[in-house]
């Protein structure tokens, strides 16, 4: 494999890029007309415009992508994660074309791609499940029947959803039929497919994840777990590595089930078997993705292991090169999506330009970034500006250190998540690992925040002000 293009844009397109060229593969960007001027677009050896901004005009035609690849003479594709890193369509087509597609095969993504059809193919591996049904339903009347049946509240989830699209919690049965509709709707708008399945709704949830490689010769490994449950409107804000609650033993025995779900689906490549994790510790099966995940840095730093280079070694053929016993979790790792998004106006987009943009560096400091400063932040794709990535001996210093690092992250022009990185970094719900997916529902105050923020800019117009005044005592004698 000798060219790579990158079906994406931003921080994820550059990382994919660094691991090629590290490994001297040349690489194509994509790019819209919004993301001319990008830096994934600079970094690359070869770069197409697709065209103009909006997305389903440019990073979505798939077909588009694959004839320039053809003509570029690119041997793989790698779709990075969103846009069409999860299209069993588009992974088909490609290898179709006589390329690579540097992730799992067509078929693990359809079955994958679909919360029911995902249950019914790990249903004979011994895989711990959520109470609930495992077909797609709209009738109200039989959906009050299994409500009743596993208890409330339940959870009406879309099967072909993700991102907490199509997602109602019900806490009563007189609420049903309202959510259920809203569901479906919701469910039918953003995917095309409004069925929805029902699940008991677990009560104090943790979100754990689970990284999975598989390549062509049988062999499957785990790297360990992330904790991703510090999240709003069901997405991910803070996740971190190892999780400050699972024993060795509960992380070997659910390290097993994520290699049993990959085996369910004759699996190729890098994935993440996701879990909720009840208050009692038991685990239930959630859903799997089906390519790298945005927090997969925090797995690389406590593995010690560069995730992309095994995705591009197992697409090429290659025997991944260690066994599980091989594997260990050193030191801790914290992660902050860097969104440009107003944590004190419910994390709304915060669109404009970057008028000041310097990030942090130093030791046990990564940041994956896809912005500078100048750039315009585009309004027609995810809000993410970068990925904020710490590492240290122990929880604690990754904590500490990530608290530095948010503090020297320079950005004017937009708003951004990271005073809300701080908030999460000195609350003691986080720092006690005593937390799960409510947090921002439970302790998050957009007023406590701006408090804090005034508070700080106060002390810092105090101290100028000492400065000045010092500053005037000092004698001056007049230059000979």
């Amino acid at each position: 494999m000798k060219k790579i293009l990158v079906a994406n844009r931003g921080e994820i397109a550059l990382r994919v890029m660094k691991t090629a060229k590290k490994m001297g593969i040349r690489t194509v960007a994509v790019f819209s007309e919004a993301d001319r001027n990008a830096p994934h677009v600079s970094f690359a050896d070869q770069a197409i415009c697709l065209g103009p901004a909006p997305s389903n005009q440019s990073y979505l035609l798939g077909d588009k992508i694959i004839a320039e690849a053809q003509r570029l003479g690119v041997d793989g594709i790698h779709p990075g994660y969103g846009f069409l890193s999860e299209n069993a369509d588009f992974a088909e087509a490609v290898e179709n074309a006589g390329l690579t597609f540097i992730g799992p095969k067509s078929h693990a993504i359809r079955v994958m791609g679909s919360k029911l059809a995902a249950k019914e193919a790990v249903k004979s591996y011994d895989i711990p499940m959520v109470p609930g049904i495992e077909e797609a339903i709209t009738d109200v009347a039989k959906a009050k029947a299994i409500a009743n049946e596993i208890g409330f509240p339940i959870l009406i989830k879309a099967s072909a959803g993700g991102g907490g699209k199509g997602m109602r919690v019900v806490e009563k049965e007189s609420d049903l039929e309202q959510q259920m509709n809203r569901a479906i709707s919701e469910a039918t708008s953003a995917f095309g497919d409004g069925s929805v399945f029902i699940e008991k709704y677990v009560t104090s949830p943790r979100h754990i994840e689970i990284q999975v490689m598989a390549d062509t010769h049988g062999n499957y490994l785990h790297f360990f777990e992330r904790e991703c449950s510090i999240q709003r409107r069901h997405q991910k804000v803070v996740e971190e590595a190892p999780s400050a609650v699972l024993t060795p033993a509960l992380r070997t025995e659910m390290g097993e089930a994520a290699k049993r779900v990959a085996k369910a689906c004759d699996y190729v490549g890098a994935g993440t078997v996701e879990f909720l994790l009840d208050g009692d510790h038991n685990f239930y099966f959630l859903e799997m993705n089906t390519r790298l995940q945005v927090e997969h840095p925090v797995t690389e730093l406590i593995a010690g292991v560069d995730l992309v280079e095994l995705q591009i070694k197992v697409a090429r053929g290659e025997a991944l090169p260690f066994k599980q016993e091989d594997l260990k979790i050193t030191g801790h790792a914290m992660e902050l999506r860097v969104y440009a998004e107003d944590p004190l106006n419910d994390f709304l987009p915060s669109v404009g330009l970057l008028s000041k943009y310097n990030i942090p560096v130093g030791e046990g400091i990564r940041v994956d970034n896809g912005f500078q400063e100048g750039m315009e932040i585009p309004i027609y794709y995810d809000p993410m500006l970068a990925k904020l990535i710490t590492y240290g001996a122990t929880r604690e210093e990754a904590i500490a250190l990530m608290e530095k690092a948010i503090a020297a992250y320079e950005v004017e022009g937009v708003q951004t998540t990271l005073p809300f990185g701080t908030f999460v970094m000195q609350h003691h719900a986080f720092t006690s690992g005593d937390f799960d997916t409510h947090f921002v529902k439970k302790y998050y105050n957009p007023e406590q925040l701006k408090e804090g923020q005034e508070k700080e800019a106060h002390l810092a117009a105090l101290l100028v002000l000492k400065l000045y005044l010092d500053d005037k005592k000092t004698l001056r004698l007049p230059i000979a």
